[in-house]
């Protein structure tokens, strides 16, 4: 079921980041010198985190390279085409940008993304990004365990689930002009889940800011489902007592389960 992508970007490759960093993107870094050293007011995709700390060792499955990453994707908020994202979201604005964490907590909260930046220690982490059509990608994911920010608002005793919501805007994300999907995109876990040390807050990959097209500028991964699980440009975090709707399994309930766990030896009902 985890087909790769064809063999010029399969995960088994590896070119630095750097390769693809051409004069022009040289040249915007090196003006904006001044933002990169007022940490953590980072805001445009292709930044670099300083200080960053990496949280794995030399890996037997080698990162997918940087272009395929951020080329190839599912974000339906930019299109359903795999390449419409990298094109369609080049003028996403991401700041402003606040996450309100409310519901079953007893002190619920709005996070300005730079309170984001602050609350943990960045460090970058190997994960593998599944999806259900039959494509993987190894990635660095920068960003810390949502647990650490969700302590921050003290869940209750009665909290059992998180659902996030992505941004409603269709007029800064045009595929959300179209029905295709129940907008906003929402997504869950149960808690015992979103503690997990391994579930990320992510804000970066390949130790740069996050591209926008791979969910800036906050999105988190949850390694072990599959990368529908695992949602974009969030900017609200609710704590639930029962199970909440999520997008996917309301759209396809046949296909899409609440848990969605990788088991590669269970076939998704249309592909094998």
């Amino acid at each position: 079921m985890l087909i790769q992508r064809p063999a010029d970007i399969r995960p088994s490759e590896i070119t630095p980041p750097e390769l693809f960093h051409d004069r022009r993107r040289f040249l915007r870094l090196a003006a904006g010198a001044a933002v990169l050293g007022a940490w953590p007011g980072l805001a445009a995709s292709g930044e670099k985190f300083p200080g960053l700390r990496r949280d794995f060792s030399v890996p037997e499955d080698k990162p997918t390279p940087y272009d395929a990453i951020t080329s190839y994707n599912n974000f339906y908020e930019f299109g359903t085409g795999k390449e419409d994202p990298a094109r369609n979201a080049v003028s996403f604005k991401v700041r402003p940008w606040t996450v309100a964490v409310e519901g079953e907590v007893h002190k619920p909260r709005h996070f300005d993304i730079d309170d984001i930046l602050k609350l943990a220690p960045l460090e970058e982490r190997l994960y593998r990004l599944r999806c259900v059509e039959a494509w993987s990608m190894v990635i660095p994911w920068v960003g810390f365990p949502l647990a650490e920010l969700l302590k921050r608002v003290e869940p209750t005793g009665s909290a059992k689930f998180v659902e996030f919501t992505t941004l409603l805007d269709p007029k800064r994300m045009p595929g959300q002009r179209s029905p295709v999907l129940d907008w906003p995109y929402r997504e869950g876990l149960r808690l015992d889940e979103a503690l997990h040390p391994l579930t990320l807050l992510v804000v970066g990959l390949y130790g740069e800011v996050l591209p926008n097209q791979n969910g800036a500028p906050v999105r988190i991964v949850v390694p072990w489902k599959y990368g529908y699980k695992s949602a974009k440009s969030i900017v609200r975090i609710r704590l639930t007592e029962t199970q909440p709707a999520t997008t996917w399994n309301a759209s396809a309930p046949d296909e899409y389960g609440f848990y969605s766990n990788v088991n590669p030896d269970v076939d998704h009902p249309r592909w094998d």
